[in-house]
C-alpha cells in the first residue's frame, strides 16, 4: 500500500472511530477467509462492520477519538467490529461466533466512551434484544392500565349486584 492509499484509508476509519456505538477490538490470527467472509456477514445483519486494519494505521486513525483509550491493545493481528445499530445483536454475534471459532479473541471493547472487558461484553450479549425489552416494557404498562381499569370497575360492579341481589329478594318475598 502507498502512502496515499494509507492516509485515505486511515481518515476513512478515523470518520468511522468517530461516530460508534460499539467498537469491538478482536483478534483472528489463523482463521482462514471463509470464516472471516461468515463474520462479515453476521455482523451485516446487525448493521455493523468488520475491518482488518494494521496496527500503525489504527493507531493514527484512533487519534483524537475514544478508540484511542485502547491503544495499548493494538498488538498482533487485529480486526475492529465497528456498530451503529443495535450493540446486543453486534454483541450477540461476535461472542457466539467466538464461541464457535476459537481463533477469533475478543480483546476489548468501546461502548459510548467506556472501555469494556471481555467479560463485560460476554454479559451484554446474554441481555434481550431491544425489541424484546421494548415489548416488555409495553406490556408492563398495559398490564398497570388494565389492573388499574379493573380496580375502579369493582365498585361500580359490586354496588350493582348488591341492588341485583336486593331486588331478588324483594321479588321472592312477594
Amino acid at each position: 500500500m502507498d502512502r496515499r492509499t494509507k492516509e485515505q484509508v486511515a481518515a476513512a476509519l478515523h470518520e468511522k472511530l468517530k461516530d460508534f456505538n460499539l467498537a469491538v477490538l478482536t483478534g483472528y490470527s489463523g482463521m482462514d477467509v471463509a470464516k472471516m467472509t461468515a463474520l462479515r456477514v453476521a455482523l451485516r445483519k446487525s448493521n455493523a462492520e468488520l475491518k482488518v486494519v494494521k496496527n500503525s494505521l489504527l493507531t493514527i486513525a484512533s487519534r483524537e477519538t475514544d478508540f484511542s483509550a485502547l491503544e495499548g491493545q493494538f498488538k498482533g493481528p487485529l480486526a475492529v467490529a465497528i456498530a451503529r445499530g443495535d450493540v446486543i445483536e453486534t454483541t450477540k454475534a461476535l461472542v457466539d461466533f467466538a464461541k464457535k471459532n476459537a481463533n477469533l479473541e475478543i480483546k476489548a471493547a468501546m461502548l459510548n466512551g467506556k472501555i469494556l472487558t471481555k467479560e463485560q461484553l460476554t454479559v451484554l450479549a446474554e441481555l434481550p434484544s431491544r425489541e424484546v425489552l421494548i415489548g416488555k416494557l409495553l406490556s408492563l404498562m398495559i398490564g398497570v392500565q388494565t389492573s388499574f381499569v379493573t380496580v375502579l370497575s369493582g365498585v361500580p360492579r359490586n354496588f350493582v349486584q348488591v341492588l341485583d341481589a336486593y331486588r331478588q329478594k324483594k321479588a321472592a318475598a312477594n
